[in-house]
This record gives C-alpha cells, structure tokens and sequence, in this order.
C-alpha cells in the first residue's frame, strides 16, 4: 500500500485530513523533526483509535511535512508511491 493510500486510509477512518492532523498536533505541542514518536502515537491512540502503523504515519508528516523519500517513488516497494510529495488536504481535493 502506497504512503499516499495509508493516509487516505486514515481519513477515512477518522475523518481528519492529513494537514488537520499537523495542525492539531501543532495545538498539542507535537510539531517539527524533534518530536517525539511515543509521544504523539499515545495521543493518536487515546483520541483517534489509531494503531501504532497509521500513527507513524502521522508522526512522519508532523515530522517532514509531505516529502517522501525518492526511494519509494515508483517502486515496487510496500510504500510505493507515484510523487515524492504527498497530498495532505484530504482525499476529496486532490487533483486528479
């Protein structure tokens, strides 16, 4: 599943884009590269229902905002993606 993929799963499940998640973690005190994964899984866990996956996945874009690594870009990898940049403004308005 695409890193992209995860997080629209995310949404899905709770009905919080990407860019939400940033700023509400932003208002928790959970912001930048020096933020502490343990940290932001607990609270992602106690308000969201998040397992430990889609947490990460969040603690990533607290973490480097929406550039993956190349790496993943049009691999055949597990977190396979078409762009390095992933689209944090919910499923509902990305271009197509």
């Amino acid at each position: 599943m695409s890193f992209q993929a995860y997080l629209d799963n995310i949404e899905e499940k709770t009905g919080v884009t990407p860019r939400q998640f940033i700023d509400l973690a932003a208002q928790k005190g959970f912001a930048g590269p020096s933020v502490k994964a343990a940290e932001v899984i607990e609270w992602l866990k106690a308000d969201y229902s998040l397992g430990r996956g889609h947490a990460m996945a969040i603690v990533h874009i607290i973490k480097h905002g929406a550039k993956i690594d190349a790496k993943h870009v049009g691999s055949t990898g597990t977190h396979r993606d078409e762009a390095d940049i992933l689209w944090l403004d919910g499923k509902a308005s990305r271009p197509e």
